[in-house]
Parts: structure tokens; C-alpha cells; sequence
């Protein structure tokens, strides 16, 4: 629980409650229901977050940023996502994500130009279905010549260049190892198959990927170090978005006490029924128990990053919980609410399909469990 919290820590949640109420709230009246936010609405949200010391958390001291370490950043997600307003989404700058060990000319290209807001980049990582075999690469000199698909490549559509997962081989088709690959948008060979928006409003395409070629110089890293890279970079998110799971409870649960606790038509309350008391306790209950995991989580991957552990299972559990109990919470809260709750521009409407895409996003719960399982099985990762 966000308990026992050093006073520094206290002192920015008080500060992000603050800039919440004094910016966010007024400049949320003006955003229209399920509609983009206005660049200028963004923009004056970014102004303010730097002037409130907020943009840079996300950011490396490298690139004049103020990195907050996981157990912050966590409390500071949840705060964001309890506000429930389209424009939490601009308060922090860009991260380096996948580039944040990108060196020399992928680091002037790329890494400090997306530091800069100049550009912006695309993760491709999940296959289609359909595929005849993974994205692969084959080696030629200093050369790569890349192959593949890519679904569900989120930004896809609006990116400067895309970060792509390959396996990559030699001329003779013997294995050289994984490799993250940046690739440009618009260099020859890359094709945008599909656009397409998925219900809780994300954007998305799918990519081919005919005989690119790309300098070995485009690779992060090294050759050989993809997948573990892939993975690191989807862990960190795994604990993003399960803080941004417990934020929608915390939104949800006063929007429900607020309701229970209203005027109705029958002339008492809707909470001072049994039966609706005991939903809404299992509501709380839930609540409770997920957000123990949660900061349970972030302080464990904090002091893992000094001394070395590995916390992927505890994310991977935290992830599967928290995204699987905000689920059933705002499914609770549209049942105590009533039909009103599924008008389209409901607050819970939104939230609805909001949250069933958590169960998918950076891998989908019952792929989780199984490799929770083979972490502890084969590898005696996580602890309980």
C-alpha cells in the first residue's frame, strides 16, 4: 500500500494532488467526450508540467530530465489515472523506451531527436497470427535485410520509425540470435498493410516488412540481445499499466460511493441495501488487495535495480491481478449503476471498454500465468 512513504515521496503526491486539482480538472471542462484532446489543451499541459517539475520524471538527467525511480512513478500513475481525464496523458515527457542504451549515430538519429519531441517511434513486437514465420533478418556485411509482419503496432500510423523484434541469421540460414532492429517508417520495403482502432480508442497498424535493408549500426545493442531487450522494455510497461489499473479502481469506487449514496426514486439510497452493500464491499476488498501487490512490486523492482534481482514474476502477478481487478470492478460498477452506465459518453462507459484492453496489452493474462509458471518451474524466478 502506498503506506510508510518517505516524506519526500508524500510531498509529490501532495504536489501531483495539487496540479491535478489547480490545472488538469479546469482544462478537462474543456475536452470533449470520447473526442481528441486539442493540441493547444496539450501543449498547455506540457507547460504546466515542466513548471510543476513533472515532465522531466520520465526522463534521463542526460537529456536535462529528473528521473523519478519505480515506487514515484507508480504513485504518481495512479494518481494520474484516479483523475480520469484524457490529459494525464501529456504530463510526462518521453522516455527513452526501447533507445535508452542507443549509442552513436543511433542516438543522434533517433534517441535524442524523440528526447527533443521531434520524433516519435513505434514498438513492434507481436506477430500475426497468420505469418508464415517470424520476423527475421538476414546478415549481409554491415547490412541487415529484414522480413516479417507486425500487428498491433501501436502509433504505427504516426511514427518516424518503428523498433521491430527479429531473428536474425546468416547467409548460410545458421542462427545469429535476436535482435532490436529501428527501422524508418517510410524507408523502401516498408508497407502499412492496415490501419485500424481498437475499441478503448488506441490506434494501431500492421506492418510488412519486403527485403529492408538497414545498417548493423540500427541495431540496439547487440546482436543476439533483442528478445531480453524486448522483454526488459514490456516489464516496465507490465507495471505502468498495472498502476493505471489501480487508478481506474480508485476513480471507480467514489464514483459508485457517490451514487450509492445519493437520492433514489424509491426513497432511500441504493447503499442502504444489503445486497448492494455486500457488491460494493467486495469492490473495496478487491481494491485493497491489488494495491497491496502493486506497491508491494514497485518497491521490490526499486531495490532489485541496485542490487541486481529479478522481479519479473512479481510484475507478471501484479499485472495479471491488478488488470483483472479493475475489470471486474467497473463491470460491478455498471451493474450498480444501471442502464445508464452503458450510454455511450457515460464515464463508465468509457472506462468499460477502456479496461478490457488491459487483460491483452504487453501480453495477455493466461500467457502471463504460463510464463509465470515456467519461471518458477524451470527457472526458481519469484516469490510470493
Amino acid at each position: 500500500m502506498p503506506d510508510n512513504l518517505p516524506e519526500a515521496l508524500q510531498q509529490t503526491r501532495a504536489a501531483m494532488q495539487h496540479f491535478i486539482e489547480t490545472v488538469l480538472m479546469p482544462l478537462d471542462a474543456q475536452c470533449r467526450a470520447g473526442a481528441p484532446v486539442p493540441p493547444a489543451l496539450q501543449e498547455e499541459v506540457r507547460l504546466a508540467s515542466r513548471a510543476a517539475g513533472f515532465f522531466g520524471r520520465t526522463q534521463p538527467l542526460a537529456f536535462g530530465g529528473d528521473p523519478a525511480g519505480t515506487l514515484e512513478l507508480t504513485l504518481l500513475r495512479e494518481q494520474l489515472a484516479a483523475a480520469n481525464t484524457p490529459l494525464a496523458a501529456y504530463v510526462f515527457g518521453p522516455g527513452p523506451g526501447m533507445l535508452h542504451a542507443a549509442e552513436g549515430e543511433l542516438r543522434r538519429l533517433y534517441l535524442e531527436p524523440v528526447m527533443r519531441g521531434e520524433k516519435r517511434g513505434a514498438f513492434g513486437f507481436t506477430e500475426p497470427d497468420t505469418a508464415p514465420r517470424p520476423s527475421w533478418a538476414v546478415l549481409e556485411g554491415e547490412t541487415l535485410v529484414v522480413n516479417g509482419q507486425k500487428s498491433y503496432v501501436t502509433g504505427g500510423a504516426s511514427c518516424d520509425f518503428v523498433c521491430i523484434l527479429v531473428n536474425v541469421e546468416h547467409p548460410d540460414g545458421s542462427k545469429a540470435g535476436t535482435a532490436m532492429v529501428v527501422i524508418d517508417r517510410d524507408a523502401p520495403g516498408v508497407e502499412i498493410d492496415k490501419t485500424f482502432t481498437s475499441m478503448e480508442g488506441g490506434g494501431h497498424v500492421a506492418m510488412t516488412f519486403r527485403d529492408v535493408r538497414v545498417p548493423v549500426a540500427n541495431v540496439i545493442g547487440k546482436i543476439g540481445e533483442g528478445m531480453p531487450r524486448a522483454l526488459g522494455n514490456i516489464g516496465n510497461v507490465r507495471l505502468l499499466v498495472a498502476a493505471q489499473a489501480m487508478g481506474m479502481c480508485l476513480w471507480v469506487l467514489d464514483f459508485v460511493e457517490a451514487h450509492l449514496l445519493a437520492p433514489h426514486r424509491s426513497g432511500s439510497p441504493l447503499g442502504d441495501r444489503e445486497g448492494v452493500r455486500l457488491r460494493y464491499a467486495d469492490m473495496r476488498i478487491e481494491t485493497y488487495v491489488a494495491r497491496s501487490a502493486l506497491y508491494r512490486t514497485a518497491r521490490l523492482v526499486e531495490s532489485g535495480a541496485n542490487s541486481g534481482v529479478n522481479s519479473v514474476n512479481e510484475v507478471i502477478a501484479t499485472k495479471v491481478f491488478c488488470t483483472e481487478t479493475a475489470g471486474r470492478l467497473v463491470d460491478m460498477a455498471v451493474q450498480l449503476v444501471g442502464g445508464q452506465a452503458l450510454v455511450v459518453g457515460h464515464p463508465l462507459e468509457a472506462l468499460y471498454r477502456q479496461v478490457r484492453s488491459l487483460r491483452l496489452v504487453e501480453g495477455a493474462s493466461d500467457l502471463l500465468r504460463i510464463n509465470l509458471a515456467k519461471g518458477r518451474l524451470e527457472l526458481q524466478k519469484g516469490q510470493v
